[in-house]
């Protein structure tokens, strides 16, 4: 795909060549920070590219590799930022995938400098790129340290966060996703709650003064956005309420896990997400908090982590198209839009490789070229195509086979997303 616009890359080339302004006390400072962070450029590329296979622009060096020592390391008179214009690299008319693999690099523990101000860089970024339908996020960890992948944006599902109960309004009201969180469990959160209540100086709108907010208050407060904050009474009566241990304590499990989430809000660069997994796990809660979102373990869907490998848009956006139907309910269309992947998923490796020896890579990469696994996945992927042609999934004639029973859309969801799901793992 070719969404990023020629004015969104000038714009990251001018952040990473000039540098940004940020505040600093009284004033405005200009800052850097390096796209290669703590290596040297040619060792950046490196990590992306196979400069040894690649030409070389010094008739004196016979490739890239060579030739970028040479002029980054020996010489060092290569322009600033010259990668971004180098048409090697495809940085500046490639695809969209190539450009936001490198923007990814930039940011990878192994390679960004801790100490410098690479967080900023990456919310300048990710500004720029969400103007063209895209976005770079944390996809996992080393070390406890955030990796960075990119997913599509889509600003109208990305500009209210939605909670956990208002998110998941139909499933819980069709009693499909049974909650229990226990006293221990609701004790054990709100400590780590009070652990973290940090105190907020604001300033009043209305008569410019000055006034302290707490974390907790704050929460109450992003809550009263969407319900009333209710909890029950000593007398068993479900009552108004401001206070957030009482709510911890005394609301239904739904809230709870809104509280949570608008908790984790205020708590994005801290232990906070591991430290509620953890409460989760040893109390036996089936759920999971991960970037902001808290989601059942018993859903089947495919992890931010197994993104990274994606590197086709298309395959990307159709898979968390039909993630956030499945979430939202809408069980046809997530079912027809995961087909939709599936079918993506069997062209990736075009037009280098026709369909079918495009599937059979993949096959042969998920099986480690082993007889009894070639064979299962091989069998798989034809059932599923089979299921595709003769259901009404994404074709609607009449001799197709009516699904009428959302347990039978939720179980070819499942199934398809399950092959997806190891599928993707092992793309190159």
């Amino acid at each position: 795909m070719n969404s990023i616009s020629e004015i969104t890359k000038r714009d990251i080339f001018d952040l990473f060549k000039y540098g940004m302004d940020i505040p600093d006390l009284w004033e405005m400072q200009k800052v850097q920070y390096n796209y290669f962070g703590r290596l040297e450029e040619f060792e950046f590329c490196k990590r992306l590219y196979d400069l040894k296979e690649m030409p070389s622009l010094d008739k004196r060096y016979c490739n890239a590799e060579e030739d970028i020592w040479q002029h980054t390391v020996n010489n060092d008179d290569y322009p600033f930022c010259w990668v971004f214009e180098d048409e090697r690299f495809q940085l500046k008319n490639g695809s969209d995938e190539i450009y936001l693999k490198f923007i990814c690099e930039i940011f990878h523990p192994t390679v960004r400098n801790e100490n410098g101000y690479w967080e900023k860089f990456l919310d300048e970024v990710n500004k720029f790129l969400k103007n063209d339908g895209y976005e770079v996020f944390p996809a996992g960890k080393i070390s406890n340290r955030d990796v960075y992948s990119w997913r599509i944006y889509n600003l109208a599902e990305n500009k209210l966060f939605i909670p956990f109960s208002q998110r998941n309004q139909k499933a819980i009201k069709e009693k499909r996703m049974p909650i229990s969180i226990k006293k221990n469990a609701r004790n054990q959160i709100y400590q780590l709650f009070e652990k973290n209540n940090d105190v907020y100086r604001k300033t009043d709108k209305t008569t410019g003064w000055d006034y302290d907010v707490t974390t907790n208050e704050e929460v109450i407060a992003d809550i009263r956005q969407f319900y009333i904050p209710k909890c029950f009474n000593e007398q068993g009566q479900y009552e108004e309420t401001n206070n957030l241990k009482d709510f911890v304590f005394s609301s239904s499990p739904n809230c709870v896990l809104d509280a949570i989430e608008f908790f984790e809000n205020y708590n994005k660069n801290t232990d906070f997400e591991a430290e509620v997994n953890a409460i989760f796990k040893l109390n036996e809660v089936p759920f999971k908090l991960s970037n902001g979102k808290v989601a059942s373990t018993f859903n089947i869907q495919i992890k931010d982590s197994a993104l990274i490998p994606i590197q086709e848009a298309g395959l990307k956006e159709l898979l968390q198209e039909a993630a956030n139907y499945y979430d939202k309910g809408n069980l046809n269309i997530a079912v027809e839009k995961l087909w939709d992947a599936f079918e993506r998923l069997k062209t990736y490796y075009s037009p280098t490789l026709d369909k079918k020896k495009s599937v059979s890579k993949i096959i042969g990469d998920m099986s480690g070229q082993k007889a009894h696994y070639m064979d299962l996945f091989e069998k798989e992927f034809i059932e599923l195509t089979q299921i595709g042609n003769s259901f009404r999934i994404r074709h609607h004639e009449t001799t197709k086979i009516n699904i009428e029973d959302d347990r039978h859309y939720d179980y070819f969801y499942k199934r398809c997303l399950s092959l997806i799901s190891v599928s993707v793992q092992y793309l190159a």
